[in-house]
């Protein structure tokens, strides 16, 4: 099998793809790119076998709805509920805020922060998926799962907050490390030292590897009331299983 993993900015720039080999009991990092324009992206995930994206693939069904109302001059706040709540429900999605109540980590609002922007892009992308035939189910299903890379590294007890940008690249090498620790399986080969200088490559490779987590069917799926809001806003899948679980295939 062969997974993507797709760190996705607005911009090209700070994009970065990662593809993961896995076969022969080990698992071998065959390319990575960082400045990854859209039609690379597409690429990779039509030649993946799963395709893990670190961004949000929709905004929340009720943002939707009240940028629609308020269009129309018909806002309505409910009565019965506080204003932080509210707003709280337009700002996240169903599955920001189950992911909340799993690892107290709160994504970041696709409709009140800049990942809005990434998104945007990540519509395109998804729409072209379909164009070319491989249209993506925003729950998980498919081609393509939305991941959550910080909650992947904390769930399976990785170092997942100060890794990032510039000024914090000795942190960035000791989550490299640890993770071949616990993962000695994992083979980086040549792009090792770029894994250690760019957060944006070793966050693709985290979200390959959260998508063999997805296609082994070892992440979180939406379940009742929350199936609905996560084919129009995404799903973030968490791994729920151990990374050596990942190279033995369940």
């Amino acid at each position: 099998m062969l997974t993507v993993g797709i760190d996705l900015a607005a911009e090209a720039v700070r994009t970065a793809v990662a593809w993961l080999d896995w076969s022969g009991g080990r698992v071998r990092l065959v390319r990575v790119v960082v400045g990854a324009d859209d039609e690379l992206i597409v690429e990779a995930v039509m030649g993946a076998g799963k395709a893990g994206i670190d961004c949000p693939l929709g905004w929340p069904d009720k943002f939707v709805d009240f940028i629609t109302a308020h269009r129309a001059g018909h806002v309505e706040v409910p009565e019965d509920v506080a204003g932080r709540a509210w707003r709280r429900d337009l700002a996240l999605r169903v599955t920001d805020q189950a992911v909340y109540e799993q690892t107290g980590l709160t994504p970041l609002s696709v409709s009140a922060d800049r990942i809005g922007h990434a998104t945007m892009r990540c519509a395109a992308v998804l729409a072209e998926l379909a164009r070319r035939g491989r249209p993506v189910d925003r729950r998980g299903g498919g081609a393509v799962v939305e991941v959550y890379p910080a909650a992947c590294l904390k769930g399976w007890g990785l170092p997942y907050r100060g890794y990032k940008r510039t000024a914090n690249l000795t942190e960035l090498g000791r989550l490299v490390d640890r993770m071949l620790e616990v993962a000695p399986w994992l083979e980086l080969g040549e792009y090792e030292p770029l894994c250690r200088a760019s957060d944006d490559a070793t966050d693709a490779v985290v979200s390959a590897l959260a998508a063999r987590a997805s296609a082994l069917g070892l992440v979180t799926v939406p379940t009742g009331e929350q199936e609905g809001a996560a084919g129009t806003e995404g799903w973030i899948a968490l791994p729920t299983t151990p990374l050596e679980r990942l190279v033995t295939g369940g």
